[in-house]
């Protein structure tokens, strides 16, 4: 059948025969001005994927800086064993026998003239906290406080000993010729609550926490290793001894036997809230009877003094 019609052929314009058979013909590119190259082809990035590597990026180089620090650090300290006994570092600590001379009150609760500075606790009388009543006789041995007692009107009636819980003040000064405000009152309240500056001072809750308070107005120093063991006695003290189970009672009184084993008190050579808060907690919850043999004889030993003595009568 003949043709319709012709069409001229363009293959001849530049083919090579190296080319076939891969390619019939090579055609110019009609998209580009002759003489330019061919731009490059470029692929699209995810911007999700750039993000997530940038992240990466900045996350190695942040531990890597951490890294260096934890190598400097690593150069200066030597770190003990787990094991490491810290007996040898509480016996060196510096202890300040609290028959020692008045510290300055200026210093750790501030200045402020022509006013006495009042600590206000408010306690319930059905727990009466002990180890406060303790701190307080000590305090007495050291400065001139003005103690009171009230009843709150939450509360309908308050055994006699326990309005006379700090004895009776014979002598009577002028107010800012005392050191020191220490008022309690019995309150229905679920913990004891104290008040140091009533104005701007949001209250201390817990027996333990407001025993720490007071006995800093001691103005003994320890050590970092001391003061963490001390914390550590009177966070016992307060949940495992007073409010914990029997099980967990009898653990802690096997760890006070084995601590006094070794020690007088149960932290270093000194009398510390650990042993105020530790001999309150035992006594309150009837357990002294039946504590091991170094225990007994700390015990004796605390009741030997006068505040902890006073204190007894309390609990009669």
């Amino acid at each position: 059948m003949p043709a319709m019609y012709k069409v001229r052929p363009v293959h001849s314009a530049g083919v090579l025969p190296g080319h076939l058979p891969t390619c019939m013909y090579p055609v110019p590119n009609l998209h580009r001005a002759a003489g330019t190259a061919a731009p490059p082809l470029q692929e699209e990035v995810d911007p999700s994927l750039q993000a997530l590597e940038s992240r990466q990026e900045e996350i190695l180089r942040r531990l890597y800086e951490l890294k260096s620090a934890v190598d400097g650090l690593s150069k200066m300290i030597q770190t003990p064993d787990a094991d490491f006994d810290v007996t040898n570092i509480i016996q060196t600590d510096e202890f300040s026998p609290l028959t020692a001379n008045g510290a300055d009150l200026d210093l750790m609760l501030g200045k402020d003239y022509g006013a006495l500075k009042d600590v206000v606790i408010n306690a319930n009388p059905s727990l009466p906290p002990l180890s406060l009543l303790v701190i307080h006789s000590l305090l007495c041995e050291r400065y001139k406080i003005l103690s009171a007692v009230h009843t709150h009107s939450s509360v309908k009636s308050v055994p006699e000993n326990l309005l006379k819980c700090f004895g009776e003040q014979t002598k009577k000064q002028p107010r800012h010729e005392y050191q020191l405000g220490f008022t309690l009152i019995w309150k229905d309240v679920p913990k004891p609550q104290m008040k140091f500056s009533i104005q701007t001072m949001c209250p201390i809750e817990g027996e333990g926490n407001i025993a720490r308070f007071l006995f800093s107005l001691f103005g003994q120093k320890y050590n970092a290793v001391t003061s963490t063991l001390i914390d550590s006695w009177v966070d016992t003290a307060i949940f495992q001894l007073k409010e914990g189970s029997s099980k967990e009672r009898g653990a802690v009184l096997r760890s006070m036997n084995a601590a006094l084993a070794k020690s007088s008190w149960l932290v270093g050579n000194e009398l510390t809230v650990a042993d105020v808060v530790a001999w309150c907690a035992l006594r309150q919850t009837g357990t002294a009877n039946a504590a091991p043999a170094n225990v007994q004889k700390w015990m004796k030993s605390c009741e030997n003094l006068a505040p902890f003595s006073s204190v007894m009568k309390l609990l009669k």
